[in-house]
């Protein structure tokens, strides 16, 4: 990992956001190790400082489940990366264990010149793409706002288990949304940030992918 990847991964720990067991390999056979080591199945993520959006060049690959499929999925990875952008650094790839299906959100904070950082909350995957239904408060966030943004997305009957669905976790994400926004207070270099996705349980949650940007 780069130092800006480094310092977001131990930046989420620190602040006490559940993240998953990750490490780097450099080769498809460093990487079949770690995989055995994390254990099937497991998640592929690019390693470039040039690639901030990985999944548009093919550099997310998700539930490997054999020493086969990783070793393929390295060779694929680096492929499509050299055809889609050849001049960027490839420094190898990150494995995660692949998290258990939950709800996805996304939590994320841009920097405006104007009123300071600005939390943004919504549904992950799909919903965030094509709906853009989300809400945004500006910082600093209370466990009461960041209640407020959560329940005026149009999606929120989701969270709070429409159609029979088993409710995620209210609270969980809440204290995502305001250890963010304290996190932020501290580290004002940071322009931009995302989990992306914010993989959300009965009880719990676990910050899958994030990305940062800093001055």
């Amino acid at each position: 990992m780069n130092g800006n990847e480094k310092r977001l991964w131990k930046l989420l720990g620190d602040w006490n956001i559940s993240t998953l067991t990750m490490a780097t390999a450099s080769s498809a056979g460093m990487a079949v190790e770690v995989a055995k080591i994390l254990g099937y199945p497991v998640v592929m993520k690019l390693l470039s400082p040039d690639i901030t959006h990985k999944s548009d060049v093919g550099g997310v690959i998700l539930d490997l489940g054999s020493d086969k499929e990783v070793n393929d999925a390295y060779h694929g990875m680096v492929t499509s990366v050299k055809q889609h952008l050849p001049k960027a650094r490839i420094e190898g790839v990150v494995l995660q264990k692949m998290a258990e299906p939950g709800l996805e959100v996304i939590i994320g904070a841009k920097l405006d010149p104007q009123f300071g950082h600005v939390i943004m909350f919504g549904l992950g995957g799909i919903f965030v793409e094509i709906c853009r239904d989300v809400s945004f408060r500006v910082t600093p966030v209370d466990r009461e706002m960041a209640r407020e943004m959560i329940l005026e997305i149009k999606g929120s009957p989701i969270i709070e288990g429409a159609r029979g669905m088993e409710p995620a976790d209210l609270e969980a994400i809440i204290d995502v949304i305001t250890i963010l926004s304290s996190m932020l207070e501290k580290n004002p270099d940071i322009t931009e940030i995302d989990i992306n996705p914010l993989i959300v349980y009965s009880r719990g949650s676990v910050a899958v992918d994030a990305r940062m940007l800093v001055r």
